[in-house]
């Protein structure tokens, strides 16, 4: 994947796709200075210890419509590329949390991308799943839970074309603002 947003994007969908109701996603560019450190976290239904050991393995996938799984073997691949680290825990009935390091400096990293528009894209696809997102650069940090953001909302839903529009242009000020 040419971003490390779309990684992202396709952790919390699986996430999303085992029966989670809430995701997190943590971006960390300040992580021990020199590394961007990812995690993503669902409470969805969970992996069973044989699947997390194989997870990570490309041709190894729960779906039953396919018979391979590329989103967390590519994500791995990009962290190690750079001289990263992955790491996978899951417990049954209470979730997953997957992370990875990337070199910041390395050749081969992959920018981080557009951030506004994958939690955008996830909120309208999924306007019933709590999304909380932290995102650290440069000693700063921004904070968006869509739990919080309804009740503010009153009347309007999260998936409404304002709210979204908007949404995305306080994360991607946020990070411009930033570099």
């Amino acid at each position: 994947m040419r971003e490390l947003s779309l990684h992202i994007l396709d952790l919390a969908e699986n996430g999303i796709t085992a029966g989670a109701d809430r995701i997190t996603i943590q971006v960390d560019e300040t992580f021990l200075d020199t590394h961007i450190k990812i995690t993503v976290t669902d409470n969805g239904s969970g992996m069973a210890p044989d699947m997390v050991a194989a997870v990570s393995d490309p041709f190894v996938t729960t779906r039953t419509t396919r018979r391979v799984g590329m989103g967390i073997s590519l994500f791995k691949a990009a962290a190690e590329r750079c001289n990263g680290n992955f790491e996978i825990k899951s417990k049954r009935s209470k979730g997953t949390t997957l992370w990875a390091t990337f070199e910041t400096d390395h050749l081969d990293r992959a920018p981080v991308g557009n951030m506004g528009e994958t939690i955008t894209t996830l909120i309208a696809g999924f306007p019933d799943i709590g999304i909380k997102y932290d995102h650290i650069l440069f000693r700063d940090s921004f904070n968006l839970d869509t739990a919080e953001l309804k009740q503010d909302l009153d009347d309007l839903a999260l998936d409404n074309p304002l709210v979204l529009t908007r949404i995305k242009e306080i994360i991607n000020d946020f990070i411009q603002g930033k570099e």
